[in-house]
């Protein structure tokens, strides 16, 4: 499958993204492990999620949709004890989680994915829940999924987690130590990547009861004996979607207005608005909403190592801008859906656009660029971000665009508001 973005003639548009995916699969884990029922207002329904979902269901949650909010019936921690095979896909969020959550259940469990995922690391995970009490690894002994979790519930104690490969493997262990037999401390190893994801778990943490305590930037504690607690929660806007959205009014020096966002979340994608502002645009930010008035784009040097997810959007964006761009810190995209550094070099070069693909970053020469036929890689992120170099220029041609699903269902329809 194929699909041609055709160029707008005006770019001048208000729109509303989803929720958001990082807290849509926190507040499910959460809600789960709590005693009672819980309401998830607002939840994003992509195929991520609903892969966590179908996890949580075999782990005896009960667990319903009711249209855009999510109705759970949490277990306070007591998960079925049958031997059970969980498939994720490639969502590496669910891999970790749930790999995480299994340590919880007495009895075998086994998390598996696609060929994808089994290329994705996830030892880091495995050592620390080792720590804590668990007999968890690969089934193939090379630190990769699938992985086998045998547990007897978590005994608690001390678990070190190397921070550089994935924050999802410290996000998995903090979400489940409340319900350890005693006290958990986590020291994080070397740099942590990706640190603004820790603070939505942290986040997410306390909205549903649980304290967590911070003992330095890479060093957490926590108190055996508690509890998360049933609520109504009401999920954000998912920046990171909204990124393509400002990244359209960047490159199209148009204006585009989303709502249902929050300008101050805990989400460090919200910091892209501060890229473009560096860039050339200007943004206003209210209480819910943010717009963003595109300007003449001028190249920037940046640490992209906090936002990750957001570095194939403005790998676009720079294509579009005066003078050279500067990705650095960012070899841990290599072990994304695709390698993202390799994959962006070589759709932007087919663009037209001068591309230096480092070891850990990318160097981009902004200018004239052209129509191109570009392969996603099956990767949600790849599809959405030339999208926007599809409203800018004629002739990009998307394969594979259903892959958008993973993240983000409604990417096409609501694109095709901006006409």
């Amino acid at each position: 499958m194929m699909i041609e973005v055709r160029p707008l003639s005006r770019c001048d548009g208000t729109i509303a993204i989803p929720g958001s995916k990082s807290y849509t699969h926190r507040a499910l884990i959460l809600s789960s492990l709590a005693d009672g029922e819980s309401l998830l207002v607002d939840a994003l329904r992509c195929e991520d999620t609903e892969r966590t979902l179908r996890g949580l269901l075999k782990f005896g949650a009960k667990i319903s949709w009711e249209g855009d909010d999510i109705r759970v019936l949490g277990t306070g921690g007591k998960f079925r004890a049958s031997e059970e095979r969980i498939e994720v896909g490639n969502s590496g969020t669910s891999m970790r989680f749930l790999t995480a959550l299994a340590a919880l259940k007495r009895g075998i469990t086994l998390v598996d994915g696609n060929e994808r995922m089994r290329k994705r690391p996830i030892g880091g995970l495995l050592n620390g829940l080792e720590g804590l009490g668990v007999r968890a690894y690969s089934q193939k002994g090379n630190d990769f999924p699938p992985v086998i979790v045998e547990s007897g519930g978590l005994k608690g104690g001390t678990a070190r987690v190397e921070g550089e490969e994935s924050s999802q493997f410290l996000s998995g262990l903090l979400m489940v130590s409340p319900y350890a037999q005693s006290d958990v401390s986590i020291e994080v190893i070397g740099s942590l990547a990706s640190r603004p994801y820790v603070d939505i778990t942290l986040d997410g943490m306390a909205a549903f009861g649980v304290k967590v305590g911070n003992q330095g930037a890479g060093s957490f504690f926590i108190k055996a004996g508690q509890r998360y607690l049933p609520r109504t929660y009401r999920i954000e806007g998912d920046a990171s979607n909204a990124s393509y959205f400002f990244s359209a009014a960047a490159v199209c020096k148009g204006r585009i207005e989303v709502n249902n966002l929050n300008p101050a979340s805990f989400q460090g994608d919200v910091q892209f608005l501060d890229i473009l502002e560096s860039m050339g645009c200007r943004t206003t930010r209210g209480k819910d909403r943010v717009e963003v008035q595109g300007g003449e784009l001028q190249g920037i040097e940046i640490d992209m190592k906090e936002m990750p997810d957001l570095v194939p959007t403005l790998a676009v964006t720079a294509a579009f801008a005066r003078g050279k761009t500067v990705i650095k810190n960012i070899g841990h995209l290599r072990l994304k859906e695709s390698d993202r550094i390799h994959a962006l070099a070589v759709e932007l070069t087919k663009m037209g656009v001068r591309v230096d693909e480092k070891g850990d970053g990318l160097e981009i020469e902004g200018g004239k660029s052209h129509g191109a036929e570009i392969e996603t890689y099956d990767d949600h992120r790849m599809a959405m971000s030339f999208a926007v170099a599809g409203l800018a220029v004629p002739g990009i041609r998307i394969k594979g665009e259903q892959c958008v699903a993973k993240s983000f269902p409604g990417f096409w329809e609501t694109l095709q508001k901006l006409y």
